[in-house]
């Protein structure tokens, strides 16, 4: 019912940030509000029910600062946007970006988008260890390079350090072309993709020239004491019980540690523990040490992958009611 109306003026070139493609973002906005947003003579008109009606010009006012503050309105910011406004959250797109980490090398700023990336920017902030844990498109690797980088930058840190696990390459590696950095390459790619985004391919190599930034698998990590250094240990939950508490016993004085992984995602071979799940046992309530726990929601990739990731998490988590539901049963039969 179009019982409330409010007017917002815009500028054309605002207006077509904030419609998009073929007013794409504007008619998701109408869809999830039930309201009607109208273009009327240099300004955008709102109408529908009162309470809905001033959410959705709280919504576009976030989305127009944002954008005018150099952030790119996309998909990713509607739609989280238009959750955070319908669960009423305090947190909206503007704390987000107030919290802006560092620009990439085209000028693009890098920040949270979402509350969960908020906290977790916040937790490297305070915390010598931080353990990032959540399913793909979180952001958990790209935000640490990020800090990683910032840190690097503001001489906080003298070198990076960023490694993971060569596990999926076991004894094939042998058969790959080329010496053993060309054979662990294509399996770090991904930390070399984000570096050469945020800090530039020309800055990265002369940095790596001088050690003072390194890609490495976990295995060239035994044996040193890694000082003054901002570490990132990326696929973590690949790593064995052992590799994990000989990585957290490298660690030395000056040192900023990240550790990131997604539980479901490992590629350890059958009865094999993996190291992530026993230190995050381990380690909980540790001072100095902060996990934090990424979910679907925190997805900022394609909005088809929040829907695929909630999906494999509604799917595992039946699964495991059902395994419960099991062994109670077979207890209670036993008796």
């Amino acid at each position: 019912m179009n019982d409330y109306t409010m007017l917002m003026d815009m500028d054309t070139v605002s207006m077509q940030k904030l419609f998009g493609t073929n007013d794409a973002y504007i008619r998701k906005i109408e869809n999830e509000f039930g309201v009607s947003v109208i273009n009327r003579d240099g300004a955008v008109k709102i109408s529908g029910e009162k309470g809905n009606v001033k959410k959705v010009y709280r919504l576009l006012e976030e989305l127009l600062q944002i954008s005018h503050k150099g952030t790119e309105i996309e998909d990713t910011n509607v739609n989280y946007a238009v959750m955070m406004s319908k669960e009423n959250e305090d947190d909206g797109l503007l704390t987000m970006d107030e919290n802006c980490i560092c620009h990439t090398i085209s000028g693009k700023p890098v920040c949270p988008k979402t509350l969960g990336q908020k906290k977790y920017v916040q937790a490297m902030k305070e915390h010598m260890i931080v353990f990032g844990l959540g399913p793909a498109g979180t952001g958990k690797t790209y935000l640490a390079m990020a800090m990683a980088i910032t840190a690097f930058r503001n001489n906080e840190v003298g070198r990076i350090i960023l490694t993971r696990p060569a596990i999926e390459a076991g004894e094939k590696l042998g058969f790959l072309p080329g010496d053993l950095q060309s054979k662990v390459d294509p399996y770090l790619r991904p930390l070399y993709d984000a570096l050469y985004q945020i800090m530039g391919a020309e800055s990265f190599q002369k940095n790596m020239e001088k050690g003072l930034i390194e890609v490495a698998p976990l295995a060239y990590m035994r044996g040193r004491t890694l000082d003054n250094a901002y570490i990132i240990l990326d696929e973590a939950q690949n790593t064995t019980e052992a590799q994990m508490k000989m990585f957290l016993t490298r660690i030395g004085f000056g040192s900023k540690v990240v550790i990131t992984g997604d539980a479901s995602q490992k590629d350890l071979g059958a009865g094999t523990r993996s190291g992530l799940d026993i230190a995050a046992k381990v380690l909980s309530g540790v001072e100095g040490i902060a996990f934090c726990n990424l979910t679907s929601r925190d997805v900022v990739r394609h909005p088809l992958v929040q829907k695929i990731v909630k999906a494999y998490e509604d799917y595992e988590n039946k699964q495991l009611q059902k395994g419960q539901r099991m062994q109670r049963y077979t207890r209670k039969k036993g008796k």
